[in-house]
């Protein structure tokens, strides 16, 4: 009887082991954000297009222009890691822009790269300002007894 208690406290263990790791099968390790077009739709834009014939054509834009004048930026990331929640690496970046004349028909395209800027951050929740960084204890310290 003990034997048999035994050997299934040890079944259940190695159920439990599996249970647990059948989350890691299947990661593959690539994550793809934002708009991802392909060749062929946006071959598909021409210089004279409406704005309407480019939504058709590559869908509602990540996000436009909101200083001297008028663009439609589409834009797609590639991150891929090594194994789940391992650091990430930004392998490929595309920014698609369509600019617009000022009867919203496309005046030219563009293919922005990696090699054409810097990574954009998706996820980022911080706003940037300007001055000195201070942390919460310097903060404090500077308060009660002007140390720092």
């Amino acid at each position: 009887m003990a034997r048999a208690l035994r050997i299934a406290c040890h079944l259940a263990a190695a159920v439990a082991a599996a249970v647990s790791l059948s989350g890691c099968l299947g990661y593959e390790g690539v994550v793809n954000r934002g708009a991802v077009l392909d060749s062929r739709s946006t071959s598909q834009v021409k210089a004279g297009m409406t704005a309407q014939q480019v939504m058709t054509a590559l869908g509602t834009p990540s996000t436009t222009s909101t200083v001297g004048g008028d663009a439609w930026y589409y834009v797609s990331q590639r991150i891929e890691r090594s194994f789940a929640f391992m650091p990430q690496n930004i392998t490929e970046q595309r920014v698609y822009a369509v600019y617009f004349d000022k009867s919203k028909k496309v005046q030219r395209v563009a293919d922005y790269g990696m090699e054409d800027g810097k990574p954009i951050d998706f996820i980022s929740r911080t706003t940037p300002t300007a001055g000195p960084e201070y942390h919460l204890l310097q903060g404090m310290l500077s308060k009660v007894g002007g140390m720092f």
